[in-house]
């Protein structure tokens, strides 16, 4: 009896202890919950204070931000320094195309001699960045603007650059090629009869197709493929030239045709898929320099410059045949790669690829004409203008890398 009560005793003390331990663990949690929800008040306070501070800063840095645009705006933009015409010296000129590869060039040559210029652009392959050290100036005007439809302003003289030029661009769109040179030819051409004003028009190395003479000279009619994948651009400056010497002598109009062959230097489009810019491109990037066929097919390069010189020698002379524009020395795609990689330096290896459809085997213009008539040959040798080109490219991809700018300004 005696040990039946010890043991209640034990079972009594053993459930006091529990209830004190349970009422010890209720109170802890029911104070820890309160410093929690305590906590949770703090700290919905203190980001709701921190969205405010933060929502303050960013109505500050707006308001600098606005501050800075002011000032600059007060601060009068600076351009290259152009020569001073007078008003019988001074024409107006509209570039189609200008704010392209060839068509940027020469707004700074005709800017820089003091002329007016007007650049008309649809941007499909030009870009803004190669003309905005002029906007603003008194005597630039950029128009955006599709050619395949009539544009009516008044002008002196008509450069009609433009066209996509570069296979990947010309074939994306084949219709819109053809229009180009078409339609837009034909508004250009229009434009200038109703102005009695003097227009050149920028043809192509291509109108030769892959030719059967060698050197090719103007009196050559061509050999090209109607039908194949570059026929677009082909056929569609065959159809340019024949437009604009229809219109001269239906209209009695001045006209200029300038066949160009293959040009490069600085404002190139990275992705052109020419060989100039793949090549150097590739070099840089030390990857694979893809040559397409055997590398035996020859090209020949002119730097952008001589290419101005030309057009605008062009355009003040009172030739009116059609004058081939280009380089006169002739390399193979396989010495071009090499030049390329001595020059760029890296680890590039060469690789042969496929023949590409309808691939000229030849090209190099006979420009006796060009000397004869405009006193003009190119002067700037093949290592001096790839290495400006290779320049330009090299900062081109840094940019790119990089929140900076590059731009190829013109030379004063």
């Amino acid at each position: 009896m005696i040990q039946v009560t010890w043991k209640i005793k034990h079972l009594l003390v053993l459930l006091a202890s529990l209830s004190i331990l349970l009422l010890v663990f209720i109170k802890y949690s029911r104070q820890r919950s309160a410093e929690n929800v305590h906590n949770l008040h703090l700290y919905q306070d203190e980001l709701e204070y921190n969205k405010h501070l933060l929502q303050e800063a960013s109505e500050r840095i707006q308001d600098l931000e606005n501050k800075i645009l002011a000032l600059e705006a007060r601060v009068p933009k600076t351009y290259p320094e152009v020569k001073f015409l007078n008003y019988l010296s001074r024409k107006r000129i509209l570039i189609t195309g200008g704010a392209g590869f060839v068509g940027s060039h020469l707004v700074d040559r005709l800017m820089l001699q003091g002329h007016e210029v007007i650049v008309a652009d649809n941007f499909f392959t030009g870009r803004k960045r190669n003309v905005e050290h002029w906007i603003g100036h008194e005597n630039f005007e950029l128009i955006h603007h599709d050619i395949v439809n009539p544009l009516f302003i008044e002008v002196d003289e008509i450069y009609h650059l433009a066209s996509p030029a570069s296979p990947p661009h010309y074939m994306y769109n084949p219709v819109k090629t053809i229009k180009t040179n078409t339609l837009g030819t034909i508004n250009m051409l229009g434009l200038a009869r109703r102005l009695n004003a003097k227009i050149l028009i920028a043809s192509t190395s291509e109108v030769y197709g892959d030719p059967d003479i060698h050197p090719q000279p103007e009196t050559y009619w061509g050999h090209v493929n109607p039908i194949g994948p570059r026929a677009c651009y082909d056929e569609g400056k065959r159809v340019s030239e024949t437009l604009t010497y229809a219109y001269a002598k239906q209209e009695n109009m001045q006209v200029r045709v300038a066949r160009i062959f293959n040009t490069y230097g600085p404002r190139m489009h990275m992705n052109d898929g020419r060989v100039v810019s793949n090549f150097i491109l590739q070099a840089l990037q030390n990857d694979v320099i893809t040559i397409y066929g055997s590398g035996q097919q020859t090209r020949s390069f002119q730097y952008i410059s001589d290419l101005v010189d030309g057009l605008v020698a062009l355009m003040n002379s009172n030739y009116t045949l059609p004058v081939n524009l280009g380089n006169p020395v002739e390399h193979s795609i396989n010495e071009f790669a090499s030049i390329i990689k001595d020059l760029v330096g890296g680890r590039s290896k060469i690789n042969h690829l496929a023949e590409v459809e309808d691939d000229p085997q030849r090209r190099r213009p006979d420009i006796t004409r060009a000397k004869k008539y405009l006193n003009w040959e190119p002067k700037v040798d093949l290592n001096t203008g790839l290495q400006k080109t290779v320049d330009y490219f090299r900062q081109e991809l840094h940019r790119f890398k990089h929140s900076q700018r590059n731009k190829f300004l013109p030379k004063l």
